[in-house]
């Protein structure tokens, strides 16, 4: 596993987790703008930037990335754990598996804790009992391709670059000078079976898809991904939840949600939002963490207005800031 680091090994430790089709890369715009005192890792996870492409088991939920994550928590000082969309799934189940071991969660646009797709209520109730319409089936295939090809045009409308410009941000010139490096983050995406999207299976249900056991987005199907647990666990260290309100990937109407798409009418045959509604990502999320706050810990929810899925890189001075505060509040 490749780790990017900064600072002195005394400094007060960060450790930031990128999402997923990105790498460490993703948070340069934010590092720069960090303390030069603190000490800041950034592992790239397996199958991205300069990580080996290990297999993934999605049938372990986001374990396989926690427990190589893990041994970072082990400096002798409990870190600051910073995670972005899937990123911040892999940092839930952190503080599930080793509680002890965080003084703080900052997530930004973190997955649901039932997961990506497939569930209808914020308890998480299963829109179809296979699962249809999430994990590596539900991606998009010329995506896929675009891809695994280090597509850097702008030419398609799935172009690695645009899916970029168009979902990762609000306002695509928030990323100014760093497109290309940002871009560079999303091609070191290994692509494959066991990798990015991962498999998939056919199904009576539509969208006709349902997830398979390998690969990234079966991970974060509620087949294999549950994050509830973090409710429970008996250290409960704050957390801040930062997010945008013009969040297209994380979002009560995700446009990344087939059931969302379908009701838009860019899938067809979607059977009513009585049979397949859109997850209520944002609501689940903020079900759980009312659970966490009613048993003893608590939680912040910051959203910036106009702000999309990178927070980090669209606000990147005001989330600098709130970490900075996060990171004094635990030092105290």
């Amino acid at each position: 596993m490749h780790v990017l680091t900064r600072g002195p090994d005394d400094g007060p430790p960060v450790l930031f987790i990128h999402g997923n089709c990105s790498s460490s890369l993703y948070w340069e715009p934010l590092l720069r703008h960090l303390p030069p005192s603190w000490r800041l890792v950034a592992p790239d996870l397996r199958g991205y930037g300069q990580s080996e492409p290990a297999s993934v088991d999605a049938t372990r939920g986001l374990r396989d990335f926690a427990d190589d994550v893990a041994p970072l928590l082990a400096s002798g000082r409990k870190p600051v754990v910073v995670g972005h969309s899937m990123g911040g799934g892999v940092a839930m189940q952190l503080l599930i598996d080793h509680p002890d071991a965080i003084a703080a969660l900052v997530l930004e646009a973190p997955v649901s804790p039932y997961g990506f797709g497939g569930t209808r209520d914020l308890e998480g109730t299963l829109t179809a009992a296979d699962f249809a319409g999430t994990g590596g089936g539900a991606a998009n295939p010329e995506f896929v391709k675009r891809l695994g090809a280090r597509d850097r045009s702008a030419d398609d409308p799935v172009s690695p670059r645009n899916v970029m410009r168009g979902t990762y941000v609000a306002d695509p010139s928030s990323f100014g000078a760093d497109e290309d490096l940002l871009l560079d983050s999303m091609l070191s995406t290994v692509v494959g079976d066991d990798n990015y999207p991962g498999t998939g299976e056919s199904s009576a249900n539509w969208p006709f898809v349902a997830p398979g056991a390998r690969g990234v987005l079966n991970t974060m199907s509620p087949r294999w991904l549950s994050l509830t647990a973090i409710a429970d666990v008996p250290t409960k260290p704050p957390i801040l939840w930062v997010r945008g309100d013009a969040d297209v990937i994380v979002s009560d109407a995700s446009l990344f949600d087939l059931a969302q798409l379908g009701k838009l009418g860019l899938v067809p045959g979607w059977p009513g939002e009585e049979a397949c509604p859109p997850q209520p990502m944002v609501a689940q999320t903020r079900s759980v963490f009312q659970r966490y706050a009613a048993a003893g810990g608590t939680f912040r929810e910051v959203v910036f207005e106009g702000c999309g899925h990178s927070p980090h890189i669209e606000r990147t001075t005001e989330f600098a800031a709130l970490l900075r505060e996060m990171v004094d509040a635990v030092a105290e």
